[in-house]
């Protein structure tokens, strides 16, 4: 078997140069006479501004130029975007403030920006910033996501009336009630999916030129194109053509990556005021108050079960926090995102989920990994475990008499998508076995011995991957015989240099190490939608493949003409093409000579979306002394398809259990309630995993090919994300024998309800 075609664990290219020091980074790249941009962020959750004087940082040294929300309505600038569109259960659309790039007139959280200054140096930027002067009138300030829609709570946009943004319904109400009514038990659950950070490697940075005739903007993105597209057409108002975006290497992505930001606009803005490149560079403190942060959902939610344990309903009502202001996809995420996938894996009709999107003084929220799935599926999980235990069966009992079974699929679920693939039962039977489920007893023994409380949790998820639904590829055969595989989705830590050289590679056989990527410029990538939703694959390597198809079949005509044979008569084979039974053959370069071998096409894909799912387990190990809280066991099994790589695959897994991981047991974003102060903006206050916190993770496929893509592919980025939380929620539950706890699973919590259970015995 061919050592780099589809399906073979080769090693990723592109890390002998990322791990060498030889990658490029925005914050890399100087220009000459480069100037540094500085933000001046409201130090307030909500203020009236009643004055604003910038002449003494005018006058600072290096100082070049002052800007403020009144130069940016002066020059015309417009509004950031939302993008979406959520509709209300009262028929009217989602409520939209303006948010312009600087504000004016008021504040709504602490981080949003006010003023920036360009100087010399960053340095004298960020001295500049002190030098201004800014009248606040203090205004009462809402941060908790509960109390966002009290009658009495502050409200942020006195010109809605409310802190409700929309109220979103998934329908069949009357359904659900029904179920409710006919059910032999009942359970419910209040929680909270947890306010997290997404926190890149690489900081949010900017680098914004003006050739005197159209922008360049070089930064960090999730694909360059929406990005173009949304500063050319909303903030500029001019055509395509006078912007081009550039994103090198990219540090970490997660979601936020795919946004228009501010910061974006306004070095683009400067660049032109002075002709000079101007770069922004977010310090970590400034990443935490202005990068868009991931879920923050309070919901209370109820399951309905027949006398055999098998689902009949569910009501789910959530509170989820927009922030001050609405991000490109904010409002989507909680709603019909993760609606997409409401029922999950199991054999539930009678759903209804309702969605209060409410505005809070914080931070705007947008796609977190996951973006609207992991919250889902956690919720569906959570429930499944009350079931279990009021009906005194074993947690993967109770998920066993409920999965889609494989006679039923294609089944449409409560969304009306239709699942077209997956073996579900058989997936949790394969993570049983890899998890040596059999043997926890023993394990819970040896753990009691040396003083510690052992849980075990299982979480099942299925995932609404795809995203966009078109995507553009293009493939140039140089005149060295070398293949660049342009592409409209972006990599951004993925592997995508090396999953479309084994596609490209596997369809016309040129080496491996011969086919180049070519992604992250407008100028050479003009159309696609970047990558999110766990896309990248399905769509961009089905572009990828049909572009190299359409190659391939010009090149067996082309090689035709030059050997002067019939096109039947013409062998592929690899680097050549040959007349069958003869020694006369042609190579690539030479039948690419004066470009005629570059082919492109937009694949359009009939689906909403696929489904990727997956069954996770965790055991932990809990100090009852302390609270601490360890997963020392994890074992998933995930139907991604038609695996690519294995290796990155695998990667992919492991890099979303982790996020899982954090999100269970250490992130939370915690803002002061009074004051609204965000007093975690620091890696001394916000805790990411790492490598002592994650135990060696077992992970399996079970390869369920999708018959929607001509690849059998579906997405793999993000399941871990939605998987890994209530896994290990279930099993610290289990370990202390309590309902339900809340995440993140803090010493401090933990050890309180201990105390509480030990108090009641």
């Amino acid at each position: 078997m061919d050592q780099f075609g589809i399906g073979q664990p080769v090693r990723r290219k592109e890390d002998v140069r990322l791990l060498t020091g030889r990658g490029t980074y925005t914050d890399d790249l100087h220009r000459p006479g480069l100037a540094h941009l500085a933000v001046l962020r409201s130090p307030h959750a909500h203020a009236r501004i009643l004055s604003l004087d910038v002449a003494a940082a005018r006058a600072m040294p290096g100082v070049l130029l002052v800007l403020t929300g009144a130069d940016a309505a002066a020059d015309g600038l417009g509004l950031l975007p939302v993008q979406v569109e959520v509709p209300g259960v009262d028929g009217q659309p989602l409520w939209c403030p303006p948010r312009p790039i600087l504000q004016s007139d008021a504040v709504r959280f602490v981080g949003d920006p006010v003023a920036c200054v360009v100087a010399e140096t960053r340095a004298q930027a960020l001295d500049a910033l002190d030098a201004i002067a800014v009248d606040y009138d203090t205004l009462p300030s809402v941060t908790d996501t509960a109390a966002a829609l009290d009658a009495d709570a502050p409200v942020i946009w006195p010109e809605r009336g409310s802190n409700l943004c929309v109220h979103w319904s998934s329908g069949r109400e009357a359904e659900a009630e029904a179920a409710f009514a006919r059910a032999h038990r009942t359970v419910s659950v209040r929680l909270v999916n947890n306010r997290v950070v997404g926190n890149p490697m690489e900081p949010r940075v900017a680098l914004g030129e003006w050739d005197g005739e159209r922008w360049t903007l070089t930064s960090p993105t999730q694909g360059v194109v929406r990005v173009r597209e949304g500063l050319a057409k909303f903030v500029f108002g001019v055509g395509l053509e006078r912007l081009r975006v550039v994103s090198p290497d990219v540090g970490g992505g997660f979601g936020l990556r795919g946004k228009l930001f501010p910061e974006s606009a306004m070095v683009l803005w400067a660049a032109k005021r002075l002709g000079r490149p101007v770069k922004w560079l977010a310090g970590r403190t400034e990443t935490f108050l202005s990068d868009p942060h991931g879920r923050d959902h309070v919901t209370e939610a109820e399951m309905a079960f027949d006398a055999e344990a098998r689902i009949l309903g569910m009501k789910v009502r959530t509170v989820a926090a927009m922030g001050a202001y609405l991000l490109d996809f904010g409002p989507r995420v909680p709603t019909v995102a993760g609606g997409r996938i409401q029922g999950t894996v199991y054999d539930m009709q009678a759903v209804n989920v309702q969605v209060r999107c409410a505005f809070t003084n914080t931070v705007p929220t947008d796609a977190y990994r996951g973006a609207g799935r992991p919250e889902t599926a956690y919720v569906i999980e959570r429930l499944l475990d009350q079931g279990a235990a009021a009906f005194g069966l074993a947690r993967e009992e109770i998920r066993r008499r409920n999965y889609i079974r494989p006679e039923q699929i294609p089944y449409r679920n409560c969304a009306g998508n239709e699942i077209d693939s997956g073996e579900f039962a058989a997936t949790q039977q394969q993570a049983l076995e890899l998890m040596d489920w059999e043997g926890f007893a023993a394990r819970q023994r040896e753990s009691a011995a040396r003083g510690r409380l052992r849980g075990r949790g299982i979480g099942y998820f299925i995932e609404a991957s795809g995203g966009q639904p078109a995507e553009w590829s293009r493939i140039r055969i140089t005149e060295a015989g070398e293949a660049l595989v342009h592409v409209g989705t972006f990599s951004h830590g993925q592997g995508h240099e090396t999953a479309f050289a084994q596609l490209a590679h596997a369809r016309l056989g040129i080496p491996f190490d011969k086919v180049r990527l070519v992604q992250g410029d407008s100028d050479l990538v003009p159309a696609g939608g970047g990558t999110g939703g766990s896309r990248s694959s399905q769509m961009g390597g089905v572009a990828v493949t049909r572009a190299a198809s359409a190659v391939l079949d010009k090149a067996r005509r082309l090689a035709a003409e030059r050997l002067e044979c019939a096109e039947a008569d013409i062998e592929h084979q690899g680097e050549r093409f040959a007349i069958a039974g003869t020694d006369r053959s042609i190579g690539w370069g030479e039948l690419a000579q004066g470009g005629a071998l570059d082919e492109q096409l937009t694949y359009k894909r009939n689906t909403e979306c696929n489904f990727p799912n997956g069954c996770h387990l965790a055991e932990v190990e809990v100090d009852p002394e302390t609270g601490e809280v360890q997963v020392v066991r994890y074992a998933a099994v995930d139907d991604v398809g038609v695996p690519l790589n294995p290796l990155l695959v695998h990667g992919q897994c492991h890099g979303g259990i982790v996020a899982g991981i954090g999100q269970a047991v250490l992130e939370h974003t915690a803002y002061e309630a009074e004051y609204g102060q965000l007093v975690s903006a620091s890696f001394q206050d916000y805790a990411l995993p790492r490598a002592a916190d994650v135990p060696e993770l077992q992970v399996g496929l079970n390869v369920v090919p999708c018959p929607s893509n001509d690849l059998g592919v579906k997405g793999a980025g993000e399941g871990g994300a939605c998987g890994a939380p209530p896994a290990i929620i279930g099993a610290v539950c289990d370990a202390l024998g309590v309902p339900h706890l809340d995440m993140p699973l803090t010493p401090e919590k933990v050890w309180r309800a201990l105390d509480a259970r030990r108090a009641a015995e």
